[in-house]
């Protein structure tokens, strides 16, 4: 590469993380130049910092051209080989340690990205060091990275027995009922570390759990499906197993196993609103025994369903609203002191993981809870999904303050307004009458609007979802 043409990062870098195809946007060049911007940005002459990596077959290269950059600026790093996100984010916080993972997450393989932390697992958005690092980097790549005189040492470290040990001291599975659990890791991290955390491949004792595993082989390539289990085509072969096993519970991981997505015996999936609910009474209720005075707060984002602030309520806890987005909302778990914090999307954030998300760990209080009681799960699903909801729905819009306006002229009177993130648009209805709401989002890397939309029955969702969707598509 021509240090007289770099390559352009702006279009790859984005708001919470690194994202791009590999080849034409990440290469060793580009990926050695973020390496030494991000030993720069956190300081880290002369200290450690972790470098953990998927399963994608450019990982392991990017992973050691990153270690290159960040050595030749003074930095000592600690290579932790394959690993899931959450696993960085526990070597982050229990080193005390800033830390990049180089996954990109659900993506096809085509792609590779960098998820950054400063030490304590604290979120690196553009807004707090991200733009910063992309600069620097820049500029290394059009002159060159000088290496300092003290450049950095290396070592490697395995966590997977530590982490592992770590999320079985905050959730105690041993008391519960036996229960057979199909777990689809979509050839991602997931079939590393499900065996270790949930069986006992990591050396701990066994669980009164059945693990019936489908795709665990480590393949970057994703030979069976896309690891997003978001998109409903992804998680069929998981509805189909839990159903032809007679099993309780469907788990299903993405690419670098840090959401977990759950389907329920009869092979319906459970919303992330739902286990967030859940979660979140059980996070309450245990910090409550602990702490019987004073506030305890609970995050969730502005799409969540009702259900989540109405749970954390009941419960006597505070609900915070905040923004979509990963880095957000770390930055306001740390800002806040919420022990727990949901999103729509399945990132779960707990306090007592760094502020950090973790999918496994919310499976795991979804296992706990279930494993529980004599229920089965869909009843425990029905229980926090009471309101009809549209799931988020994509419209490419050329005009997005336009079609924001359209909106607003439309519901003017019949609606209160609130730009949080975005447009939330709350039914002013009277009493008895359904509620609803809808919110629409612009994308940060494409020209869509996102649609969210919740009612308190089926048909009120249907009138609202489809006039907001002609207003958007006009």
């Amino acid at each position: 590469m021509s240090k007289a043409n770099p390559i352009d990062l702006a279009p790859f870098i984005k708001a919470y993380d690194v994202r791009g195809l590999v080849g034409s946007q990440l290469t060793d060049d580009v990926v050695e130049a973020l390496g030494a911007a991000f030993a720069d940005e956190v300081d880290a002459a002369g200290h450690e910092i972790i470098v953990g990596h998927d399963m994608r077959d450019s990982s392991p290269g990017f992973a050691a051209a990153f270690s290159a950059g960040a050595r030749a600026r003074g930095a000592n790093v600690v290579l932790i080989g394959l690993c899931s996100t959450d696993e960085t984010y526990f070597a982050s916080g229990s080193l005390n340690a800033p830390a990049a993972m180089f996954t990109a997450s659900h993506n096809p393989a085509t792609y590779n990205g960098i998820k950054f932390s400063r030490a304590g697992a604290q979120g690196i958005s553009f807004a707090t060091g991200l733009k910063s690092i992309r600069d620097r980097a820049q500029q290394y790549l059009a002159t060159g990275i000088e290496a300092v005189s003290a450049v950095g040492a290396q070592r490697e470290l395995d966590v997977l027995g530590d982490y592992a040990s770590y999320l079985r001291k905050l959730v105690d599975l041993s008391g519960i009922r036996p229960i057979r659990v199909v777990v689809d890791a979509g050839n991602g991290m997931g079939g590393m570390t499900v065996p270790a955390v949930l069986s006992t491949a990591a050396g701990l004792p066994a669980l009164p759990i059945e693990i019936i595993p489908m795709y665990f082989e480590l393949d970057g390539t994703f030979p069976n499906h896309e690891a997003n289990p978001l998109e409903p085509a992804n998680i069929v072969d998981l509805q189909k197993a839990v159903l032809e096993h007679g099993a309780d519970v469907g788990l299903a991981f993405d690419g670098d196993a840090d959401r977990c997505f759950v389907v329920d015996e009869r092979g319906n999936p459970m919303s992330p609103s739902a286990v967030a609910a859940v979660v979140a009474l059980r996070e309450i209720q245990r910090v409550r025994a602990l702490q019987p005075e004073g506030d305890i707060r609970v995050i969730h984002n502005l799409i969540t369903s009702r259900i989540v602030a109405e749970t954390i309520e009941a419960a006597g806890a505070i609900p915070v609203r905040t923004h979509v987005g990963h880095s957000l909302i770390k930055d306001q778990m740390a800002a806040t002191g919420a022990i727990f914090g949901g999103e729509h999307s399945a990132h779960y954030y707990f306090r007592d993981f760094w502020g950090a998300d973790n999918g496994m760990l919310a499976a795991m209080h979804l296992l706990a809870e279930f494993g529980s009681q004599p229920e089965p799960l869909s009843v425990l699903s029905d229980r926090y999904s009471p309101y009809a909801a549209s799931g988020e729905i994509n419209s490419v819009v050329d005009d997005v303050p336009a079609a924001t306006a359209r909106i607003r002229a439309a519901f003017e009177g019949d609606a209160e307004f609130d730009e949080l993130d975005g447009l939330t648009v709350t039914g002013t209805t009277a009493p008895g009458e359904p509620f609803w709401w809808f919110n629409v989002r612009p994308s940060n890397t494409e020209p869509l609007l996102r649609l969210n939309a919740e009612a308190g029955d089926q048909a009120t969702l249907e009138t609202v979802r489809d006039r907001a969707l002609a207003l958007i598509r006009a």
